[in-house]
Formats: C-alpha cells, structure tokens, sequence
C-alpha cells in the first residue's frame, strides 16, 4: 500500500549534525502529515517532530532549536535536519506518515518506516 523509506542514518560527532530523510511511495491519495519519532535502547518511541501538509510543525522539548523538520510536498519527502547532536540523540529514528490512501475509507492511517539508526559517538 503505502512504504516509507528512511536515510541519512549513521555515525555522527557530539555537536555535529546530520540530515534525514524519508520518502513516501504508494498509493497515496494526500499526506496529512509527517513526522519523525526515535526510540532508544530501552525507552519507549517519542517523538522528535511533526510536520502537516500546510507547514506546521510541533517539537519535542529535547529538539526545539536543534533540529528542523520540513516537507517537500511534491516529492513527499520528509526531511529531520539535526544539528548540535548530543549523546542522548543516540536511537533509531523512524519515519511516520498519517496518509490518506483508497483503503482507509477517506481516513487517514499511520504508516511507519523500517528505521534508521543514529549514534553521537565522540
């Protein structure tokens, strides 16, 4: 139906940054939005942001003024620009959707991407 797939996944430096990514393919009839969640060795999934259709965006605490979130509509592509990387945003990145397709009966489902991982290693 729908597949979301994620990269930009990888090792990365406390204080560097990394880039994102995940398209969405199938058959889609609208994205209502897109989001980013992550889960840690042990923790529970949380998410890290969110981005609607229309632009706009809500933040986890822990990545307000670190990381950026945007969506390029045409491409249905969601980007999660990280900077100032801390060893605490080390987890496994994963990719939502909440997508309108011809078998939800015109309601939006949720969707999710295999992961990628992200580790802050000095």
């Amino acid at each position: 139906q729908v597949q979301l797939v994620e990269s930009g996944g990888g090792l990365v430096q406390p204080g560097g940054s990394l880039k994102l990514s995940c398209a969405a393919s199938g058959n889609i009839i609208s994205i209502v939005a897109m989001g980013w969640y992550r889960q840690a060795p042990g923790k529970e999934r949380e998410l890290v942001a969110r981005i609607t259709k229309s632009g706009t965006t809500k933040y986890a605490d822990s990545a307000q003024g670190r990381f950026t979130i945007s969506m390029d509509n045409a491409k249905n592509t969601v980007y999660l620009q990280t900077s100032s990387v801390k060893p605490e945003d080390t987890a496994v990145y994963y990719c939502n959707g909440h997508i309108v397709t011809p078998y939800g009966l015109g309601s939006p489902e949720d969707y999710w991407g295999q992961g990628t991982q992200v580790t802050v290693i000095s």
